[in-house]
């Protein structure tokens, strides 16, 4: 299937700004959403299918075959423990959304004069600077924290920060602050994001933080964890993106990306670039797509809206909890073969979610592998409401398409033709 590109502007995004509770996985954050969208279509990516692999007879090649779908259970098996785990993602630091500041180094940002930061420690930055970078070149084993507490910096073509080296290192808003990071120009190296590290990264906080940049915004070439704070980010590039796992407990985001919203990829290594969503307030406008994870994303709590080419696309697919409000120009939930190591697969286990999809060749749940609704709310406005080429199952929640409840899945192709690849129907309760 053809990927149409959203052009967005920046006049059409109306950021949400909300107070924001410690804790993982809370419901005690209000937000409002508005969001105008001009749709340009360009070709972009080919349909994706899953091809079909027969067991015949015991043999030596047969036996290779076992050991590579041993190989991709073991990957899923990794996936479903992440998913099972939650919470344990999280460490009480990585929750804790104010800093201890009783052994803190202070430091007022002066233009033209890069900070540099060697050892584990509280940082408080402040101040407003130009042509200036904050960097982190610690040891293997040192957290270094930096306390944003009113701190603006305006960059022509570096990094605002940019993490060398360390064990992990947090960003942490000081509460009611405002805080601003800017990369007006081209980036001149390989670290081209606003906020650039090599290793783990935590975002949390109190306050408030702006990113701009003309590529990406906050990235990660490790994992990236997202507990607290509000964080604007309008970027040219992808707004938040993590090598390994990308994963949420709380905070909101107000993302506005050329490309995609949320990303978690690793372009050596296919095993790994994942999304867990355990809370927190999303409202992304993406020119691709809103939320993209290589192997798995998974929710299960928190509100996301979303208006993209494609709203949610991984391997693999799980909605267990929540509140997705999804407009999209090519799918809405779409699980393709990104991972060679795993199964493709949608699973919707409960949640509330609408889906608004653009008229033509768009579905709103497309699976390439198998689908699965066992749950939760399902409510769709589309010529194509499901498409998948595996095995459909539905057997629990409840599905609204155009208005109308239904009692049954079909696999419809090319713009909303009813039935599946030979005519018939799909999962039925």
């Amino acid at each position: 299937m053809k990927k149409k590109q959203f052009a967005v502007t920046a006049a059409g995004m109306i950021l949400t700004m909300a107070c924001l509770l410690t804790g993982c996985g809370s419901n005690r954050i209000a937000e409002t959403f508005s969001s105008q969208i001009t749709e340009t279509v360009e070709a972009s990516t080919s349909e994706v299918t899953a091809a079909d692999t027969e067991v015949a007879e015991q043999t030596e090649e047969e036996a290779t075959v076992e050991e590579t779908k041993e190989e991709e259970t073991t990957v899923e098996e990794t996936a479903t423990e992440e998913i099972a785990e939650g919470s344990d993602l999280f460490t009480e630091r990585d929750l804790t959304q104010t800093a201890d500041l009783s052994e803190a180094n202070y430091i007022t940002v002066t233009d033209g004069e890069n900070v540099s930061i060697t050892e584990a420690g509280v940082y408080v930055l402040s101040g407003s600077a130009e042509n200036v970078t904050v960097v982190v070149e610690a040891g293997d084993e040192d957290k270094v924290q930096l306390v944003l507490d009113g701190v603006s910096i305006t960059n022509a073509n570096q990094p605002c920060i940019l993490v060398e080296n360390a064990d992990k290192v947090f960003l942490t808003s000081a509460e009611g602050s405002e805080n601003s990071f800017t990369v007006s120009g081209a980036f001149t190296g390989d670290e081209d994001a606003a906020v650039f590290s090599k290793d783990d990264l935590v975002l949390n906080g109190l306050g408030t933080v702006t990113v701009s940049s003309t590529n990406d915004g906050i990235r990660s070439n490790d994992d990236v964890k997202l507990t607290g704070g509000t964080w604007n980010v309008t970027v040219s590039g992808s707004a938040i993106k993590a090598h390994d796992t990308l994963n949420v407990c709380d905070g909101v985001y107000n993302l506005y990306a050329t490309d995609d919203g949320l990303h978690a990829e690793d372009n050596e290594d296919d095993t790994i670039g994942s999304i867990v969503i355990e809370g927190g307030t999303f409202n992304i406008q993406a020119g691709d797509d809103g939320i993209h994870a290589t192997t798995t994303v998974t929710v299960n709590e928190g509100n996301l809206n979303i208006a993209a080419a494609e709203g949610i696309e991984a391997t693999q697919v799980y909605i267990n909890e929540g509140t997705i409000n999804i407009q999209a120009a090519d799918d809405g939930i779409n699980a393709g073969q990104k991972s060679d190591a795993m199964s493709i697969k949608l699973e919707i286990n409960g949640g509330a979610l609408t889906i608004a999809m653009a008229s033509g060749d768009t579905d709103a749940i497309d699976s390439n592998g198998d689908l699965a609704v066992n749950g939760g709310t399902i409510d769709i406005t589309a010529q194509s409401p499901f498409d998948y080429d595996g095995n459909c199952s539905y057997t629990g929640g409840t599905i609204i398409v155009n208005g109308t409840q239904v009692d049954s899945i079909q696999s419809q192709m090319m713009g909303g033709m009813g039935g599946g690849p030979m005519g018939g129907f799909g999962g039925r309760r």
